[in-house]
């Protein structure tokens, strides 16, 4: 949801968005790449162009720790701010993305970073966090000499506050039922992990239908 809202976002600015999407051995990339896929043919459908960048990280995160990838625990399940969740953080991952992030943008020629971090990560994850956020713009700003920054324009917002732009905010609507949230290895969403139940509290603190297909259903 905050990454294909993001995309909506500076899409809607007129902006040349180049997308990145990582295989770094998560339990759920494959789900996510087929949602990539799709949201990016629904953009192309209406006239907007998305350069696409895969990037294979498996290899490099090989011997990392952590519950959301293939070589962890259970992914926990319970609200996303429950202590049980921080078994889901992958030690030093946004900072690798936004490093990765920045070296493609200052060689394609590209101003800006973006990343979908919100206020909902805040509790659990400490890439996510403002502090982060700032430290991460000031170090890839010095390391491109200026020419790259890093931009979270959803940093304050929370889940319903996203999804609220997306539907309200932009010429084209975003289009959720393509998105994955869920963080099971599983062709539906369980909607009892802790990304699971934010994403259903979004959607019914706005008293929206949720137009994904839920395993529990």
């Amino acid at each position: 949801m905050d990454s294909a809202t993001l995309l909506g976002y500076f899409l809607n600015q007129g902006y040349e968005v180049h997308t990145c999407s990582f295989q770094y051995g998560s339990k759920q990339n494959k789900y996510e790449e087929k949602a990539v896929s799709q949201i990016i043919e629904y953009y192309y459908k209406h006239g907007f162009l998305v350069v696409s960048h895969r990037i294979n990280l498996e290899n490099a995160f090989g011997d990392f720790r952590s519950n959301l990838l293939k070589t962890g625990g259970d992914i926990p399940e319970g609200h996303y701010e429950d202590e049980s969740m921080k078994a889901t953080v992958v030690p030093g991952r946004n900072l690798i993305f936004l490093s990765i992030m920045a070296g493609l943008a200052e060689s394609i020629g590209a101003k800006i970073v973006a990343i979908g971090v919100h206020s909902g990560d805040h509790a659990i994850y400490p890439d996510c966090r403002p502090e982060f956020v700032a430290a991460a713009h000031n170090a890839i700003e010095l390391s491109t000499g200026g020419k790259v920054k890093v931009v979270a324009p959803f940093l304050l917002d929370d889940k319903a506050g996203i999804l609220h732009r997306g539907l309200n905010d932009f010429t084209l609507k975003v289009p959720y039922e393509l998105t994955r949230t869920c963080y099971k290895d599983q062709e539906y969403a369980c909607g009892k992990c802790g990304s699971c139940q934010e994403r259903i509290e979004a959607f019914h603190n706005l008293g929206i239908e949720d137009p994904i297909i839920y395993e529990a259903e």
